[in-house]
């Protein structure tokens, strides 16, 4: 897909990686981004409209566990630019207990709900001229994490959503040819998220949580985002690690199921 032109839809996009991702797409020739956020969002505003132009920049101050709020944020771009070609579901939270609740509906309900309006507007057989879901995960979606099962729970939830409408008897607007969906699974990156996500902790669990997972550069997932955009791939999980740099998650395959075959134990 050429960033020349398109028009972006980004939840968490006032901050870390979602504002990363939208002035790295505008920095492109992106037409215009259209962010979405739980804050007031002026400072990034007024700071992309200095950059890039006002009229390339629109905010929605907007909770994404709202389906109304996330409704009316996609109505507007649509109104607005006539088009979108790039969802990329990217708010998330980091807490545990006693708020998982909390966790659940930012970091996957959300995404859920995210990908499900991207294929309202985006699906070439209802009007759309399709396009590319980005759900972000994490590392801790591939793996297990003793100091938050919660919020393990949840990314490992985007991955499992996410690869499974990529696959074959899948909603069949998910495709390479119509609208493509993938995964990012970054390990922790220098942002605020970083600090709240450790609030349940305490300060000795904090800081071995902090040496135990070295840190990559926001850069570096920004550009693993805009890879997911620029190579036209499907149904791939981007991970991005200190150790190895930017790579693709190598699943186990699997065979196609078929619905017709399929035995469910009582």
């Amino acid at each position: 897909m050429k960033v020349q032109g398109l028009v972006a839809l980004i939840t968490g996009g006032a901050s870390g990686f979602g504002k990363g991702f939208a002035e790295a797409l505008l920095q492109k020739g992106a037409r215009a981004v259209s962010l979405v956020d739980i804050s007031d969002g002026k400072n990034v505003v007024d700071e992309f409209s200095n950059k890039f132009g006002p009229d390339r920049i629109m905010y929605h101050k907007a909770d994404v566990t709202s389906d109304s709020d996330m409704e009316n944020a996609f109505e507007k771009t649509m109104q607005s630019f006539r088009q979108l070609d790039v969802v990329c579901n990217n708010a998330g939270i980091g807490k545990e207990f006693p708020d998982w609740k909390t966790v659940i509906d930012i970091n996957l309900t959300a995404v859920l709900r995210g990908t499900f309006l991207a294929k309202k507007y985006m699906d070439k057989k209802t009007g759309g001229k399709g396009g590319l879901v980005i759900n972000v995960s994490s590392v801790a979606g591939l793996v297990y994490l003793p100091v938050a099962p919660v919020y393990c729970a949840s990314k490992h939830g985007v991955i499992g959503f996410s690869r499974s409408l990529s696959m074959p008897g899948a909603a069949a607007a998910f495709s390479p040819d119509n609208i493509r969906i993938n995964v990012v699974c970054p390990s922790f990156a220098d942002t605020s998220f970083y600090e709240k996500s450790g609030s349940h902790l305490t300060p000795e669990q904090l800081k071995a949580y902090k040496n135990s997972a070295p840190m990559v550069p926001v850069s570096e997932v920004v550009a693993a985002y805009m890879r997911l955009v620029e190579e036209d791939l499907h149904g791939e999980a981007i991970r991005i690690t200190r150790e190895s740099g930017i790579d693709f998650y190598n699943f186990k395959e699997q065979p196609v199921s078929d619905p017709r075959k399929m035995v469910f134990s009582d």
